[in-house]
């Protein structure tokens, strides 16, 4: 799931991405409101965490930009100010959330979570094919009724192939879908994970099965173990 951060201190960015990231998210950093709303709209992501004050262009402005092209994207406003009329505007804007600086990082990922599954309507809060079943919002991936644990990164790739199934889903979409855009590695990191995640659903007994589609990428279907 992708997630775009529009902050411009650069060390709270790089320690709320790195927090993110290690709990499955791909998240896209920009410091600049206007590089932001660009990314914005160009991209497709789960949500986006946006700074009030930025240069460039500040969150307000950005959150309007976006509500005006018919944006849904839920957005979580970020601020260094206090105040019910900063709040006000955050939400009269368009935000769909508001969080005042200094914030706890367990309550920053709490509220990602609740606008995530306030958003079920464009994304399904439950993915299922056979027995397998995957909750995005909940990070909860079950086979029966068994969970079914799983790394961060084989959660996300398991995630993008049950958003598509029984479709052979390109290697370099799975890397766009869970790697961020800073990643410069090789696509055929997608092979390592694949190859777990076979393993692990081979030994939950899972009526689904992760085929290769030569010369394009990876299909989940449905399959008798």
């Amino acid at each position: 799931m992708r997630l775009l951060m529009v902050e411009d201190e650069e060390r709270l960015a790089q320690s709320l991405s790195q927090g993110l990231r290690a709990e499955g998210y791909a998240v896209d950093v920009v410091g600049d409101g206007l590089l932001g709303l660009e990314q914005a709209r160009t991209g497709d992501y789960a949500a986006i965490v946006l700074d009030l004050m930025l240069p460039g262009l500040n969150g307000f402005r950005v959150c309007e930009a976006l509500r005006r092209d018919a944006n849904p994207v839920p957005i979580l406003m970020l601020t260094a100010k206090n105040g019910e009329y900063d709040e006000a505007e955050a939400l009269d804007c368009g935000a769909d959330d508001f969080l005042s600086k200094p914030f706890s990082y367990v309550v920053l990922t709490a509220r990602l979570r609740a606008l995530l599954r306030r958003s079920g309507t464009a994304r399904p809060p439950v993915l299922a094919l056979a027995d397998l079943r995957i909750d995005p919002a909940a990070r909860r991936c079950t086979v029966g009724d068994g969970e079914l644990r799983l790394t961060a990164k084989e959660f996300g790739v398991l995630e993008c192939l049950l958003r598509r199934p029984d479709q052979a889903v390109p290697k370099t979409e799975i890397l766009d879908a869970v790697w961020d855009s800073a990643f410069r590695g090789d696509v055929n990191i997608v092979e390592v994970y694949i190859a777990a995640l076979r393993r692990k659903l081979d030994r939950a007994g899972a009526h689904c099965l992760i085929e290769t589609v030569r010369g394009i990428g990876y299909r989940l279907a449905p399959g008798a173990h």
